[in-house]
């Protein structure tokens, strides 16, 4: 479970999370949306913890990430929007690496390499260096790298940016895999329509205000959750 209780994060004067609250439950796929410079990445960038904030709790798997980091970063992966990857490694260098850094044993490694590598037909590409790669194929890389381990809980920034339509749909077929595994999926996005149809719960961030969270179908209702966004937004 991914609990977001009462968080608060300034910059300076700016406000740009204002007692954010929010419950992510196993086997939920969560849409995060809003307006650019609304919050989403500030409180992901929290949540797997590269950024502190000044009031309230995230609690990973009952740990606070706050108070122990170690513990709630092994059960998380975390893609972000734009894959700062290092250019000059090779890609399986890369994503052992990384499986390194999570103590990957052999066996479920190479399981999983092979496996997203052929699922994202990037098989013939594990040996060339990332610097030669489009901004898709970094972030096939990415989201490689954040399988590889089996993650309970998988946090994404525009996961679907720079990908090409047979990659956001594989995208969409892992994100299924993981939620009948009882794992979680929280994302943010501004493809409202996969989110409609993907997600069973979304919240709706606005200057760093939360305005609307529940359950996908209860909040869109009858309407698209485009239409229900834009009248929210004002």
């Amino acid at each position: 479970m991914l609990e977001i209780k009462n968080v608060t994060k300034k910059y300076g004067s700016k406000t740009a999370l204002n007692d954010v609250s929010f419950t992510v439950k196993d086997g939920e796929i969560f849409a995060f949306i809003g307006h650019n410079g609304a919050g989403k990445t500030t409180l992901i960038k929290s949540i797997v913890g590269i950024h502190d904030f000044d009031e309230g709790e995230i609690i990973i798997n009952g740990k606070s990430i706050k108070e122990d980091p170690i513990n709630c970063k092994k059960v998380m992966a975390y893609v972000p929007d734009n894959p700062e990857l290092y250019e000059n490694m090779k890609a399986i260098d890369y994503i052992n690496f990384i499986c390194d850094m999570y103590e990957v044993d052999q066996e479920t490694r190479e399981t999983n390499i092979k496996k997203y590598a052929k699922l994202f037909e990037i098989e013939e590409n594990l040996n060339d260096p990332i610097i030669s790669f489009s901004h898709g194929m970094k972030q096939k890389i990415a989201l490689i790298s954040a399988l590889a381990h089996n993650p309970k809980i998988l946090i994404m920034d525009e996961p679907f940016v720079g990908l090409d339509p047979k990659a956001v749909y594989d995208v969409k077929k892992v994100m299924n895999e993981m939620i009948k595994e009882k794992k979680i999926i929280f994302f943010s996005t501004h493809i409202l329509d996969v989110a409609e149809k993907l997600c069973s719960e979304v919240a709706i961030i606005k200057n760093g205000k939360l305005i609307k969270t529940g359950n996908m179908k209860t909040i869109k209702g009858d309407k698209s959750l485009e239409k229900v966004f834009l009248e929210l937004e004002g």
